[in-house]
């Protein structure tokens, strides 16, 4: 998945714009020698500040997409890990973005105002800076997919799931999953699988929700037949399995994954592979080339990856794509093997101890939902 191609491309159809070959470069002299030194004083501070303010207007003024890779270069090439100055460069940096942000929306053209935007964004993104995090946040519900890619990237690349994942941070992550909570039902797929990595990889109780909310969403989708790029289901099935792999292993532990999480973790993922599977089976005749390879890429990368190590490595699935159309039947026999059927409880069921009964009270299913059959041909 070459997300971040696909988003560069983009990009560049908001960004190219008249060139500026004139544009000045700021002066890095004075805040290259402030941060050798070891100690600093008010001058010093100052000049911090006035490196910041004049570099982030510079990008805010440019219009050259190469010139602008420079000029955030010069910016995150002068972060330094020494206290006073790393302190007074973030506090800058969150005061001259801001800024930046309410320059762009008053600039007169539209695609200035997205390409500024995005710029900044990239910056936020680059700077790794928890403190700049409520930048991204306001962008997070924009309804131009770009911007809304780059503030979830500023919210979940790995600098910033590493600072979050400290103990002192892990408030924050709750506040991150929650706002990342209220935009994937109008997301695109690859937001979304930004999104499902976070759940993934931070270490807090509502990760797994939010990963479970997200396999909600995508199995909706495959129900109604309107689910895209079935691709990065892949992707959320290993981070699920990942996820009761980890509550597996730490039983008994101080694991944020609880039993009770483990089975709705163990339900979601079965149920989304399942649809993965059935959609594969009951859309022969209907999906297209791209998305049928889509989905058998799915179901044998899960099988390898996922169902090798929940249970036990096997191939079944994988031999029986070789054979085209007459996989069909093995399949839907190593499906209702692995998951279940309305008669017999499946291996994985078993083994991870859950059901796919959303009712407490009323009868335990042994089956996964059954996907509903397509709609007719206009």
């Amino acid at each position: 998945m070459k997300i971040k191609w696909v988003i560069f491309t983009v990009l560049v159809v908001f960004l190219i714009l008249a060139m500026n070959p004139g544009s000045k470069a700021v002066n890095t002299k004075e805040v290259d020698i402030v941060r050798k030194k070891a100690v600093l004083d008010n001058s010093d501070l100052k000049i911090i500040d006035d490196f910041l303010a004049e570099a982030i207007q510079e990008l805010v003024r440019e219009r050259d997409l190469t010139t602008i890779a420079q000029k955030r270069t010069v910016i995150l090439s002068r972060q330094s890990t020494q206290g006073q100055y790393a302190q007074q460069f973030s506090e800058s940096a969150r005061k001259y973005i801001a800024q930046g942000f309410l320059d762009a929306q008053k600039l007169p053209r539209q695609e200035r105002i997205t390409g500024v935007t995005i710029n900044l964004l990239i910056l936020v993104d680059g700077l790794q800076n928890l403190g700049l995090a409520d930048q991204a946040i306001a962008m997070l519900k924009n309804e131009n997919m770009v911007i809304r890619y780059w503030a979830v990237h500023s919210l979940t690349n790995p600098g910033i799931i590493t600072q979050l994942n400290a103990a002192a941070n892990s408030n924050q992550a709750s506040v991150f999953a929650t706002k990342l909570t209220e935009i994937f039902d109008s997301s695109t797929p690859e937001i979304i699988a930004m999104i499902a990595q976070f759940a993934a990889d931070v270490n807090i109780p509502q990760a797994e929700q939010l990963l479970c909310r997200i396999a909600d969403i995508r199995i909706k989708r495959y129900a109604d037949w309107t689910v895209k790029y079935e691709l990065y289901d892949s992707a959320i099935l290993k981070y699920l399995s990942s996820k009761i792999l980890l509550a597996s292993q730490s039983s008994g532990s101080t694991s944020p994954t609880s039993a009770t999480s483990k089975a709705a973790l163990a339900r979601c993922f079965a149920q989304l592979y399942s649809y993965t599977i059935q959609r594969y089976v009951k859309g022969a005749d209907i999906l297209n080339n791209t998305q049928k390879s889509h989905l058998a890429s799915v179901l044998a990368d899960t099988e390898d990856k996922c169902i090798g190590a929940l249970l036990k490595p096997q191939m079944t699935i994988r031999r029986a794509l070789t054979l085209g159309q007459n996989s069909l039947p093995a399949i839907l026999a190593e499906h209702d093997r692995l998951l279940g059927s309305a008669t017999t409880p499946g291996q994985l069921p078993e083994t991870l101890k859950f059901d796919y009964s959303t009712n407490s009270t009323g009868p335990k299913l042994t089956a996964p939902i059954p996907l509903p059959d397509p709609p007719a041909k206009k």
